[in-house]
């Protein structure tokens, strides 16, 4: 039950800031994030099973992040990994037919703009307006608690002026879920409620902060956790998009 908080030209300090989990199978082989050979300069984490990545940026100046849209009947196998999706539009800014994706949401980001994507219940790109937008395995709207608890913690770490990311990765760490009367219909259950899910089998493997200034300067740190939710690392990398 992934999550992620994106905040696009919100603040005038800050063109592009994303705080996002992935929540995943411990047991799928995954490598951590770190800079892959090429000439579009990307820093992201890759899936070793099926190739691709989940989030991750590159100094061409693209953004991208993936969740898995929560469906009866899928995952289905015979369908191509969603992670082609993130280092497609990374490495050379196209993505690959959507209709033969299980379902998702994407969001993408380049210096011209950034956009929503979906294949769900029909193929959809919707531009982003400037503001905090959130993201989880559901609909964009409604939004489920912990996006919006989510969504909060970014409003308020940009309202305080921070430089500082522990607040956003203090956020990352919430393991309450929000209370009751707040919920959505479709809310997942209970045990996947929280933002972060602390699971043996299925929890959060990673937490991550990208924050990219007006200048074009960008840091991308990544905090790695085990079955039981303790740390196991730590990746952290600068960067620069064109201006």
């Amino acid at each position: 039950m992934c999550v992620a908080a994106i905040a696009w030209n919100a603040h005038p300090r800050w063109r592009l800031v994303v705080v996002p989990n992935r929540d995943e199978f411990h047991e799928r082989p995954s490598a951590p994030l770190s800079r892959w050979q090429g000439e579009a300069g990307v820093i992201a984490g890759r899936d070793l099973r099926a190739g691709g990545t989940w989030l991750g940026v590159s100094e061409a100046g693209r953004f991208a992040l993936v969740t898995n849209y929560r469906l009866p009947g899928y995952p289905r196998a015979d369908r191509a990994s969603r992670g082609g999706l993130v280092s497609g539009w990374l490495e050379q800014r196209e993505l690959p037919e959507l209709a033969a994706m299980n379902p998702f949401n994407l969001f993408v980001a380049d210096t011209a703009g950034a956009a929503h994507v979906t294949n769900h219940p029909d193929a959809a790109h919707t531009a982003l307006t400037p503001g905090v937008h959130g993201l989880s395995n559901g609909p964009l709207a409604p939004a489920w608690s912990k996006t919006r608890s989510l969504c909060h913690a970014l409003s308020t770490w940009l309202d305080a002026g921070e430089d500082d990311h522990a607040p956003l990765f203090d956020a990352l760490r919430r393991e309450a879920p929000a209370p009751p009367p707040h919920w959505a219909e479709d809310e997942p259950e209970p045990r996947f409620a929280p933002v972060f899910i602390r699971d043996p089998a299925y929890g959060t493997r990673c937490s991550t902060v990208i924050a990219i200034a007006a200048d074009g300067s960008g840091t991308i740190v990544e905090r790695g956790f085990d079955g039981h939710g303790a740390p196991i690392g730590e990746a952290r990398f600068a960067f620069s998009w064109p201006i």
